[in-house]
């Protein structure tokens, strides 16, 4: 770029910051705060000049794209920095007064430079961060080693940790990672108030506010998808070679909406432990380790839920008939006993699952496979060509063969009926069962490939079911 065109560019946007400036300092000088009317008065008389001070932003803005494109036509405009919408004006005290609403200047900071060095999206070779979602568990340095362990390069999986909770052992823990991460801190800490009968659950209400400020926060840079991790997840060798993989596809099936590490009855005994290249279709959100796009979170953003965003996912009007693919093992495993479930489901099950610990190189494979024109035929013909036979007879080692058999399902009660016994997760949400594809369930028992199914004439999942 010539001199003249630089300079030109930085006087006028220091020019704005400068005026931006002049404004919180006249309706913030000397605030007095006994007089809370006035105060109310400044800072509706402040979020108007902000308003203006954004215009002028705008303005100035698209005066130096035509800058540019008058003296030179080859300049491209996605070439310049993104736009201030969150310079630190080192106002950190007028930010304590005034109630954040939008994310911190901190955390654009820090993803802009992501943003600058590592946008990219080429679907041969996509740059996707991966969220860590921590809050106060200093074994976070458990996920984030995993995490740096196994990652290929830095500048295709830059790893951004949002901490809530705002506490301070954690943040250092984080910190102490340098530049292998990048730390952003959700802004609002204040209390949510709920009901009386509801007060046992607020911890669902701050994730979901969590999960909302970050996605946010983060596709707004530009990020054309984004691998979602919890602070307790381990997660496999080849984690990151099958997110690689299978963003093709979620990328040009619109019939799909995400892509998950997680097997929910991914326990030893129930998988298939030599077909770590085994993937599925599944109808039920499986999240723990997932990717999603922004089209998608552009889809879902404007009515995310206050509370228990996973339950609030799973619902027809959100799935919308949609599907995950999911892994026949496991690409992570949670440590996390204690959480706001206090450890529900971990001592009876989740603390078996399966960790894949051999490297399959899904970008070499022919996935193809999954899409679901293709799928649904091959799946649906090796269903429900295998023979029927009884829960009796599987669990008395009664089946005379070893090829894949079937076990008939008609109602809630025979489903849970089964699954109890036979050691699979026996929950529905919005009618579907875990892991579950067009009513299908597909494990392992006694060394036999087993497909839990309802009879070919099914009409669709039940939300009485749940």
């Amino acid at each position: 770029m010539r001199p003249r065109k630089t300079f030109l560019i930085a006087a006028i946007l220091v020019g704005w910051i400068f005026t931006t400036y002049l404004i919180f300092l006249r309706n913030f000088k000397d605030p007095n705060p006994q007089k809370s009317q006035e105060m109310l008065e400044k800072v509706r008389y402040l979020e108007q000049n902000i308003q203006l001070a954004e215009s002028h932003r705008d303005k100035l803005y698209q005066e130096i794209i035509k800058i540019l494109q008058k003296e030179d036509k080859t300049t491209s405009t996605e070439a310049l920095p993104l736009p201030l919408d969150n310079v630190d004006l080192g106002l950190g005290e007028i930010s304590a007064q005034v109630p954040e609403t939008s994310p911190r200047p901190e955390a654009d900071v820090a993803l802009s430079k992501l943003q600058q060095r590592y946008i990219n999206n080429d679907i041969n070779n996509p740059v996707i961060p991966v969220l860590v979602f921590a809050c106060n568990r200093l074994s976070v340095n458990r996920c984030l080693d995993d995490l740096i362990k196994h990652r290929p390069r830095a500048d295709q999986f830059p790893i951004i940790v949002s901490q809530d909770c705002d506490d301070a052992p954690t943040r250092s823990m984080i910190m102490s990672y340098k530049e292998n991460v990048t730390l952003i801190r959700q802004p609002d800490q204040t209390d949510i108030t709920v009901l009386p009968k509801e007060k046992k659950y607020k911890g669902y209400y701050k994730i979901s506010r969590h999960y909302g400020w970050a996605l946010k926060t983060v596709f707004r840079q530009g990020f054309d998808s984004v691998i979602i991790v919890e602070d307790d997840l381990s997660i496999a060798p080849d984690f990151y070679e099958y997110f690689l993989g299978t963003y093709p596809i979620l990328k040009k099936d619109r019939s799909l909406w995400c892509i998950s590490a997680w097997n929910d009855n991914g326990k030893e005994g129930l998988i298939d432990g030599g077909a770590g290249d085994l993937l599925y279709r599944s109808d039920f959100f499986p999240g723990l380790g997932w990717m999603m796009t922004k089209e998608l979170w552009n889809e879902l953003e404007p009515k995310w839920p206050k509370a228990f965003w996973d339950d609030w996912i799973r619902q027809p009007e959100q799935r919308k008939e949609r599907a995950c693919i999911r892994p026949e093992l496991p690409r992570t495993r949670t440590f996390g006993k204690v959480g706001v479930s206090n450890g529900l489901f971990f001592d009876k099950h989740l603390k078996y699952i399966k960790l894949s610990e051999d490297f399959v190189s899904f970008t070499k494979m022919n996935l193809t496979y999954l899409q679901k024109n293709i799928y649904d035929e091959i799946f649906l013909k090796a269903v429900y060509q295998s023979p029927v036979v009884t829960l009796d007879e599987l669990k008395r080692g009664l089946v005379t063969t070893k090829d894949p058999v079937r076990i008939t399902y008609l109602t809630k009660e025979q489903y849970k009926r089964a699954t109890k016994s036979l050691g699979l997760m026996d929950d529905f949400k919005s009618g579907v069962p875990r892991t579950a594809y067009r009513g299908v369930v597909s494990f392992f028992y006694n060394e036999q490939r087993v497909y839990l199914a309802p009879n070919t004439n099914w009409k669709g999942y039940d939300l009485t079911w749940s």
